[in-house]
């Protein structure tokens, strides 16, 4: 059996790659503040079932994803996590509907839950290397 085929780890790992790949579309809504007719984004948190794999099916790491119709189309998958919110606060006269607020703190928020979950991650690890002798 393989490290990577530990349920909490492989959960562990699926949500570090989620919370970069967040802070990534969290900074383009930052970076897009001014552009006009910009429309803010997030991603959409994977659901894990109670046996650690998530609700859609094990997928180990995280899968390409298609955001944009632009992008070149991944063979066989059209996933995506992304997420169009309609959803804000205002939207002003240019079209642009980022609340710079609102993404700071979910910049923050999302620091702090990637912050927690490399921490667990590392002390798994060590957990492990003292079952097995080696640590």
């Amino acid at each position: 059996m393989s490290i990577n085929d530990i349920p909490g780890l492989s959960e562990l790992r699926t949500k570090m790659q989620w919370h970069q790949e967040r802070r990534r579309v969290l900074s383009e809504n930052v970076s897009n503040s001014d552009t006009p007719n910009f429309k803010p984004r997030d991603l959409v948190e994977p659901k894990f079932n109670t046996t650690g794999a998530t609700a859609a099916g094990s997928m180990g790491s995280l899968a390409m994803a298609r955001t944009s119709t632009s992008h070149i189309a991944t063979p066989g998958a059209e996933q995506t996590f992304a997420q169009d919110r309609s959803v804000g606060f205002e939207t002003r006269p240019a079209g642009n509907s980022v609340n710079l607020e609102d993404e700071m703190l979910k910049v923050s928020a999302n620091q702090m839950d990637y912050a927690a979950a490399t921490s667990l991650y590392s002390k798994s690890m060590q957990l492990l290397k003292i079952a097995i002798g080696k640590g």
